[in-house]
C-alpha cells in the first residue's frame, strides 16, 4: 500500500479540521440569524422573550467575531496547499523525476527529498503546533515509497497511470459531478424560497389584518442560502474541475511515448504541474 510521510498526513489533517470549522461557524452564524429574524416578529411584549432575542443576536456577534479573529480558513487554504505541495514532491520522487532522479549512488536522491520536507517544515512553522507527537514519530519516507521507486521504468509508468493519473482523473470528474448536481440543488432550493416570499408577500394585500407574517425569515433564509452557494463555490468548482479532468485526459495520452528515464521525468513534471496548477487556482480563488 503506497502510504504519504507524516507531514502530508498532519496538513491533510489540519486542513480537513479548518474546514470543518469555518463551515460550522457559517452554519451557525446563519442559523442564529434566522432564529433572530423569527424573534423579530414579536410573539411576546414579555422581558424574558426580549432577554432571548438579545442573547441570540449576542450569540450572532461572538460567532461572527470568533470567525474573523480565528481565521480558521486560512488553516483550511495553508493546509490543503501544503499538502498538495508534499503530495506532487513525494510522486516526483517516486517516479524518480526531476529533481529527484538517479543519481551515481541511491542515498542522494533521498538526501535531497529529505532535505525537501526539512525545509517545507521551516518554512510552514504553524505545522509544528498541530502535529501531535504520535504523527512526529511516524516515518517521512515510507518503506512503501522506496518500493515504488526502486522498479523499473515500464513497472513506475504503470502504477504512476494507475495510482496518480487514473486516479487523480477520476477525483476530478467525480467531484465536478457533485458539485454541479450540488449546485443545481441549492440553486432550485433558493428559487423556492423566494418563490415562497413573493407568495406571503402577494397573501398580505389579500389580508391585511393578519399580523404575524414570515418574510423576514424567509428572506433571511434565501440569503443564507444564497451565501452558502458562495461560499462553496459549486458551479465554479464544477467547471474547474471538469477541465482539469479533461487536462489530465489530454496528458495520459503521452505516457505511452516515455520510453526513457529522461522522458518519463519529463512527463511526470508536465503531469504533477497541471496538478498543482489547479489547485493553486483553488487556492487562489478561495483566499481572494
Amino acid at each position: 500500500m503506497f502510504t504519504y510521510p507524516a507531514l502530508y498526513q498532519t496538513a491533510g489533517k489540519m486542513s480537513a479540521e479548518s474546514q470543518a470549522a469555518t463551515l460550522n461557524l457559517i452554519r451557525g452564524e446563519y442559523a442564529l440569524l434566522f432564529i433572530a429574524s423569527i424573534l423579530s416578529m414579536g410573539w411576546s411584549k414579555e422581558p424574558l422573550f426580549f432577554l432571548a432575542y438579545s442573547l441570540v443576536l449576542l450569540a450572532s456577534l461572538g460567532v461572527l467575531i470568533k470567525r474573523n479573529s480565528g481565521k480558521p480558513e486560512q488553516g483550511w487554504y495553508r493546509g490543503r496547499a501544503l499538502a498538495e505541495s508534499i503530495k506532487t514532491s513525494c510522486w516526483r520522487y517516486c517516479m524518480r523525476a526531476e529533481p529527484f532522479n538517479d543519481a551515481d549512488y541511491a542515498e542522494k536522491p533521498r538526501s535531497e527529498f529529505r532535505n525537501h520536507l526539512l525545509e517545507i517544515l521551516r518554512t510552514n512553522r504553524f505545522l509544528g503546533d498541530r502535529m501531535p507527537p504520535d504523527s512526529a514519530a511516524k516515518e517521512q519516507i515510507p518503506t512503501s515509497m522506496q518500493t515504488v521507486r526502486a522498479l523499473n521504468l515500464e513497472e513506475r509508468k504503470a502504477f504512476y497511470l494507475e495510482h496518480r493519473i487514473q486516479e487523480q482523473r477520476k477525483w476530478y470528474a467525480d467531484k465536478a459531478g457533485a458539485n454541479k448536481k450540488a449546485g443545481r440543488l441549492w440553486g432550485g432550493i433558493a428559487v423556492g424560497v423566494y418563490c415562497v416570499a413573493i407568495c406571503l408577500a402577494l397573501t398580505r394585500i389579500a389580508l391585511p389584518d393578519w399580523t404575524f407574517w414570515p418574510i423576514e425569515p424567509v428572506l433571511v433564509l434565501a440569503s443564507a442560502i444564497i451565501g452558502w452557494t458562495q461560499v462553496k463555490k459549486f458551479n465554479e468548482l464544477a467547471s474547474s474541475y471538469s477541465l482539469a479532468a479533461h487536462e489530465i485526459g489530454i496528458i495520459q495520452g503521452s505516457i505511452d511515448s516515455a520510453q526513457t528515464n529522461e522522458a518519463f521525468s519529463d512527463f511526470v513534471n508536465e503531469a504533477e504541474q497541471a496538478f498543482s496548477r489547479e489547485h493553486t487556482l483553488w487556492v487562489a480563488r478561495q483566499q481572494s
